[in-house]
């Protein structure tokens, strides 16, 4: 007979003293309850289990096929209950102690290809020599917000909110201010600096009428922040996408972050310099970008070793 006692107390602090909501609640229930019944069949209780109990459980879930990211939050859940029964003085020791999490895969981030990511500039760049009147404010700044995207890899938050004066110093360089008040140096591509020179250019309408906002945004708009959204950004780019023959859902501004880092390393770019480029405080969150420096990899292994040449 399986005793959830002991899981029943714990779920009542995680919802009295931490405020749990009844779906993490029950999702809590549902694996410390697994957890419980694979101890009851080995004759062992939540008291009585040992830390080979806890590895074998982690490897029955493995070998059922359980993907790494729900054996990571069973055995979390696990470390909590023993964690707050150790606590109690309920156990003596933590049998958890010592187990580390199954790695979790990550995902690979979704991209483009540099052949994609010319057909949206091609796309936008042409819109741009078309458009007339207001349109042709809305489509410069759009081939302008791309060609900056795709040149520097800034995060849209960043790029959507550039202040006027960041022209203020060498136009080649820009200084961006990131998460956590992190500034860094990104510079801009010539194609970039001329779509740049093309949207700035643009002040006044055939009939006289004022197309640009004097404001301290290189982006103005009459958003609450004063500057183009994120949001507004994300369905031009989709509707561009279209435009261009590619699925528009596969389309974003984050997607064309990871493009510039991707295409960077698969032409040599190092990890450590796309680390500063992109803004990110730890290598780590580069190094979701590994499997691109892989391939390349074996690629000039296959190109350039005498023993992968074919006969």
């Amino acid at each position: 007979m399986i005793s959830t006692s002991h899981i029943d107390a714990f779920l009542e602090m995680l919802g009295a003293e931490r405020g749990a909501a009844s779906n993490t609640l029950d999702a809590y229930r549902r694996d410390l309850q697994d957890f419980s019944g694979f101890l009851d069949r080995r004759k062992r209780t939540v008291e009585t289990a040992e830390a080979a109990d806890v590895s074998a459980y982690l490897a029955a879930l493995s070998q059922d096929g359980m993907k790494a990211s729900s054996r990571a939050r069973r055995l979390s859940a696990i470390r909590q209950l023993y964690k707050f029964l150790l606590a109690e003085g309920t156990i003596g020791r933590d049998p958890t102690h010592g187990h580390s999490g199954p790695r979790r895969e990550r995902a690979l981030p979704k991209t483009l290809n540099v052949a994609e990511v010319d057909r949206l500039i091609d796309t936008a760049k042409k819109r741009a020599d078309t458009a007339e009147g207001r349109e042709r404010l809305r489509a410069l700044r759009l081939h302008c917000l791309l060609e900056m995207l795709y040149a520097t890899g800034m995060r849209v938050s960043e790029l959507v909110s550039l202040p006027r004066n960041v022209l203020a110093g060498d136009a080649r360089v820009l200084t961006i201010k990131g998460k956590g008040g992190r500034e860094r140096l990104v510079p801009l591509n010539a194609s970039a600096m001329a779509a740049l020179t093309r949207y700035l250019a643009l002040g006044t309408s055939e009939d006289g009428t004022p197309l640009t906002v004097a404001t301290k945004w290189l982006f103005p708009s009459k958003s609450e922040q004063g500057h183009l959204t994120r949001q507004r950004f994300g369905q031009d780019l989709k509707a561009l996408a279209d435009e261009a023959g590619i699925d528009g859902e596969r389309v974003s501004p984050h997607v064309l972050r990871h493009a510039f880092a991707s295409h960077l390393l698969d032409r040599g770019a190092d990890l450590r310099t796309v680390q500063q480029l992109l803004g990110h405080a730890d290598i780590s969150t580069t190094e979701i970008y590994t499997h691109v420096l892989e391939e390349r990899l074996k690629k000039l292994v296959e190109e350039h070793h005498p023993l992968a040449r074919k006969p």
